[in-house]
């Protein structure tokens, strides 16, 4: 391989590593005769696209980290002295499925900075996937970001060659991200977004009249927010994801602690570390919405408006509803025991369906793997003798599962040290 591609591989792959909404979800694109590469697993490949979009291997690249905009948060910013690279098309394509032989990737996932204007960076991204469908008959998985700002006319061509596209919102709200960004707005960020609905919901409706008609961003699309770079609370985070996901497109939503990568900035908060923690509780929160039936504002409200860090938003909920529980796991629907603590999607369909033939018991539902320790203060069954919520409190059973959590870890650290001490 080129010496000097290498060179811009080791940059633009530095460039892109702040992009968080690189995922594989829902998509099958089977390998033809003559072709190269598939979405679904094969001889050599593993992938895995389930709903909660857990990665696959991926070229994450950018095309160029050189930018017309000086957003305040970004490495790439036109004001920053770092290095800068750019592929030709060509170069792109023949990186891919050189490290597609190799059995390094499994797909592409392909961002740019924006140069000239945002068509002219589209064009060539567009230009990238359509040789690599067109041209070498690629097959594998492709993630292509949308440039915010870009014509109806080239995202519209992007979404017949990529998998998935996404268009990343970054700052919540319209105020901070002319803070932060004040070239951007959200309206260039939601147009592209409408573009590849309005695409995709008409390639159901061809789909539906002619098998053969070619499918437009088959996995959907996702976007991405910055949390902590900015004063928005969980809840305005909240209510914008929730706004997003009743777009029938939307299929994930990612949110990235604020790396403080431009420390000189003052519009920029001083954080010494990202803030993982929120980000974590965030994707609970999100988990909550998209497969327990919670609603944004049942999860964080005027009261609190921000998740608790130091217990997750289904246990935060529970103690600030004991009027709820306990719940009765014999005659409770399945709505209601998804929001016992400790209980997830697949115990609570096992529930539903064991109690058809005789009363649960407490070892039977371990064995469906629930997690007692919090569940058992806020359900009735037989052979539970602990108290529930209205006995011990909300208080008690927080600072009950505090201190575990807290000993476990203890117990945890204790152990690596132990592994890593010299004997």
């Amino acid at each position: 391989m080129d010496e000097s591609v290498l060179d811009k591989l080791k940059t633009l792959a530095e460039s892109a590593k702040y992009d968080v909404s690189c995922a594989s979800s829902g998509t099958v694109r089977k390998n033809q005769p003559g072709g190269l590469g598939n979405t679904v697993g094969g001889m050599g490949i593993c992938h895995s696209f389930t709903e909660d979009g857990r990665c696959v291997s991926l070229l994450k690249i950018m095309l160029t980290n050189y930018c017309i905009y000086d957003c305040a948060y970004c490495i790439n910013r036109r004001s920053n002295d770092i290095r800068r690279a750019t592929f030709s098309v060509k170069e792109l394509v023949e990186l891919t499925i050189e490290f597609y032989r190799r059995n390094y990737i499994e797909g592409l996932f392909l961002s740019s900075g924006i140069v000239r204007n945002p068509d002219y960076t589209m064009e060539r991204l567009v230009r990238v996937a359509k040789d690599l469908r067109t041209i070498h008959r690629f097959n594998g998985y492709i993630h292509l970001k949308s440039i915010p700002g870009a014509s109806r006319e080239l995202v519209n061509e992007a979404g017949l060659y990529a998998d998935r596209m996404s268009v990343n919102l970054e700052i919540p709200t319209e105020e901070n991200l002319k803070l932060l960004a004040p070239e951007k707005n959200h309206l260039s960020v939601f147009q592209p977004m409408s573009y590849i609905q309005q695409g995709m919901m008409q390639s159901l409706e061809d789909r539906r009249k002619f098998r053969s008609a070619p499918r437009f961003v088959p996995a959907g699309q996702s976007t991405q927010m910055i949390v902590g770079a900015t004063q928005e609370t969980d809840k305005d985070i909240l209510r914008i994801s929730s706004a997003l996901y009743r777009r029938p497109s939307m299929k994930r939503v990612y949110y990235s602690g604020f790396i403080p990568v431009n420390s000189y900035d003052n519009r920029l908060p001083a954080l010494k570390q990202p803030p993982l923690v929120r980000e974590n509780r965030l994707y609970q929160a999100d988990w909550l919405m998209r497969f327990y039936e919670f609603r944004a504002d049942e999860i964080v409200d005027e009261t609190s408006p921000n998740l608790d860090l130091e217990i997750d938003p289904k246990l935060a909920w529970a103690l600030r509803h004991p009027e709820a529980f306990p719940v009765d796991l014999q005659k409770a629907d399945y709505s209601l025991i998804l929001r016992v603590p400790g209980i997830g999607v697949r115990s609570a369909k096992l529930i539903i369906a064991s109690r058809r033939f005789g009363r649960l018991t407490a070892s039977q539902l371990k064995k469906m793997g629930i997690v007692m320790k919090k569940a058992q203060y806020f359900i009735t069954c037989n052979e539970l003798p602990m108290h529930t919520i209205h006995e011990a409190g909300p208080e008690y059973i927080r600072q009950q599962l505090i201190a575990r959590k807290t000993k476990a870890k203890n117990e945890d650290d204790r152990q690596l040290s132990l592994l890593f001490t010299d004997p």
